[in-house]
């Protein structure tokens, strides 16, 4: 046994290094940072990624080594709270009250505050960690992740720590769960099987999901796992899986109208009926007169209220600032119209694009969010998880480029008031775009040659 561990280890020296480092920085990331201290955050970040690349480089084919490193990565997390985000606040707090049967769509944290209708654990510093912007408004977190908030508070132990750990053995099983169907389906579309360590690895997908308990990663397993059966023709099976996905978040429902052409007329009616039906199902349990107006007016939010990370978005209001108008009339009026380009773009990828084939379907996906977040007025770092894991399977790579970038926004949190700096966005958004640019001209050149060919 010692004799081949000696001879692994010289074998994979460098790696095994690689890997310990890795460890070593991820620790500090999660014990030894505050999200003040900029300069220490965007390093590390940098060098995690830099390790993630070598890490692959050199261990591609070895599939065992990767996936260890994947979950020790996430093990480092455990039982740390969150450093970059408050939003897990809220998810104990909605998980208590779905608990003990009260309908988290309903009222406000404010409001059940102030009618002293508060009996859950932790209430006191739950409300007053989650921010003014959480406790103000109505929960706007979909039904199955509503679920999973409430089998977090189950196991809690009446801890939030408990919660916490709940939810990320959930988040890391959901992220194993991406790996093994993704790989299926890599191997379907004849593709590498290691492209999905760019997401397994990823340090953005490990220190938003497992680090910060976003549920993209829940969100994005379903969807893999109905993209898999969806490309074994199984589009029946692959309905409720993908009605599984939207009910975790919502950003999937902007592929809908894609499946038309894929599937044709014939298949795609049961399909939306399942994904349909399916959702309704879920929603029985929180259903009220009440519901969806208050859903509605909290999803309408983030169109019209709130701005972090955007791109195009803050070269209007930089122009509108010259020309006299005030950011509050910017953002709603860019928040009544973006929504309309956002299904406008929907539907013309769904009518001039050939979705026929798995991978143009998840080509015309990639594209389809990755202008939504160019015209978005809010981009959080997480939100760049979707497109990463998407870019895996077509030949674009922007998109594991930008999972690094977006790391530069966090330069807002080292400010008290979270001013952000145009200048360093203006770094990020330039190397995106440059970057777009380049892989579609080099694509370009390259279909041009084969069809000399």
């Amino acid at each position: 046994m010692q004799v081949k561990i000696l001879s692994y280890y010289r074998l994979h020296k460098i790696p095994i290094l690689l890997l310990l480092a890795s460890l070593l920085f991820y620790y500090t990331f999660a014990y030894h940072l505050v999200r003040t201290d900029f300069p220490k955050l965007i390093t590390l970040a940098a060098a995690l990624f830099f390790l993630c690349y070598k890490l692959i480089q050199f261990e591609k084919w070895n599939f065992k080594f990767l996936l260890a490193a994947g979950i020790l990565f996430r093990l480092i997390f455990l039982f740390v709270e969150p450093m970059l985000s408050q939003d897990f606040y809220r998810f104990i707090w909605d998980g208590e009250l779905v608990l003990q049967g009260q309908n988290p769509y309903l009222q406000t944290p404010n409001t059940i505050v102030e009618l002293g209708k508060v009996h859950i654990n932790n209430a006191a510093h739950l409300y007053a960690s989650m921010g003014e912007i959480s406790a103000k408004n109505f929960s706007n977190y979909p039904p199955l992740n509503q679920f999973i908030f409430a089998l977090a508070a189950l196991f809690s132990g009446k801890s939030m720590l408990g919660s916490i750990l709940t939810m990320r053995l959930v988040i890391i099983l959901a992220d194993i769960g991406i790996l093994y169907f993704g790989r299926k389906l890599l191997a379907k579309l004849n593709l590498s099987s290691h492209l999905l360590f760019w997401y397994f690895l990823n340090p953005l997908v490990i220190i938003e999901l497992t680090g910060n308990l976003h549920f993209e990663g829940v969100m994005l397993f379903f969807f893999i796992w109905s993209m898999h059966l969806l490309s074994q023709k199984k589009y029946l099976l692959a309905a409720p899986i993908l009605a599984l996905s939207i009910a975790v978040k919502l950003v999937p429902l902007m592929f809908l109208p894609l499946f038309i052409r894929h599937l044709g007329l014939k298949k795609v009616i049961p399909f939306y009926t399942i994904i349909g039906v399916t959702i309704l199902a879920l929603l029985v349990p929180f259903y009220s007169s009440e519901f969806i107006n208050n859903y509605t007016t909290t999803i309408g939010l983030w169109f019209s209220n709130f701005e972090f990370n955007a791109s195009i978005y803050n070269i209007i209001k930089k122009v509108a600032e010259i020309n006299g108008s005030k950011d509050w009339e910017t953002i709603r009026a860019f928040g009544k119209i973006s929504p309309y380009i956002t299904i406008a773009m929907v539907f013309l990828f769904s009518l001039l694009k050939n979705n026929k084939t798995i991978t143009s379907l998840f080509t015309s996906m990639l594209w389809v969010l990755t202008i939504y977040y160019f015209i978005s007025t809010t981009v959080h770092p997480w939100y760049i998880i979707f497109i990463a894991l998407l870019s895996v399977f077509t030949k674009f790579r922007f998109a594991i480029l930008w999972s690094a970038l977006v790391f530069l926004s966090y330069w807002a949190y080292s400010n008290p008031d979270f001013k952000e700096h145009l200048g360093i966005l203006a770094i990020e958004y330039i190397t995106i775009f440059s970057f777009v640019i380049y892989e579609l001209l080099r694509l370009n050149r390259q279909n041009l040659l084969y069809s000399k060919k």
